[in-house]
């Protein structure tokens, strides 16, 4: 009787132990299965976030490369505006200037008037200029032709203004009374290669005014 009670004991712990076991196997396999579980959910979120993190990145990298091609769309733009500018603006000061040049050649013709021969033979070309103006003077009251003293270097000086010679490389000729208040001088470069002969007249108060030059083939 008591071996059976002792068979039926051990029956029961060892029922009991199976139990034990099986429940903490059980929780060993619902505590994997919340690892596994949550693992996953970790890692998948993860994941989601890195791709969602490297799609935004993609996203602004596209953004910026946009924004640089228009950019530098926007300066190749500019460029080609400031250049076509440019050349416009040049194109005109160019035209301006060649329209300041005609306009001073043609003023320049005008002024001077140039003629092939003159009043004799021995005149190569006649030259006259409406621009000419008086030498100026330091003569006061009436005037009257005096071929010495100040009257005699207003007059070179007038001479000198007309032919472009200055005084220490013209030699004078001949300088003599051409009517009332008006005079004539034929003059020449030192080397002789060039020869005037220069009408002059007096204004009041303003002094000697060429008023006609004929350059000379020879010396008369």
């Amino acid at each position: 009787m008591m071996q059976d009670d002792f068979q039926q004991s051990r029956f029961n712990q060892r029922s009991k132990r199976r139990k034990t076991n099986l429940i903490l196997n059980g929780l060993i396999g619902i505590v994997l299965v919340l690892i596994i579980v949550v693992s996953g959910v970790i890692f998948l979120g993860n994941d989601d976030k890195a791709t969602t993190e490297k799609e935004q990145e993609q996203s602004i990298e596209a953004s910026n490369d946009v924004n640089e091609e228009e950019e530098s769309s926007e300066e190749v733009t500019e460029g080609a505006d400031s250049e076509m500018d440019e050349g416009d603006s040049s194109s005109d000061s160019s035209s301006l200037s060649e329209e300041s040049s005609e306009e001073a050649s043609s003023n320049d013709n005008e002024e001077t008037i140039v003629t092939e021969g003159g009043a004799d033979s021995n005149v190569v070309r006649t030259i006259v200029n409406p621009n000419w103006e008086p030498v100026g003077t330091s003569q006061t009251g009436e005037h009257t032709s005096v071929y010495s003293g100040v009257d005699w270097d207003e007059m070179v000086s007038a001479i000198e203004y007309a032919t472009g010679l200055s005084e220490d490389n013209m030699t004078i000729k001949f300088l003599g009374n051409d009517g009332h208040n008006k005079s004539k001088g034929t003059v020449f470069s030192k080397d002789r290669t060039q020869i005037y002969r220069v009408s002059i007249e007096w204004v009041d108060g303003e002094g000697w005014k060429p008023t006609l030059v004929e350059e000379l083939a020879s010396i008369e």
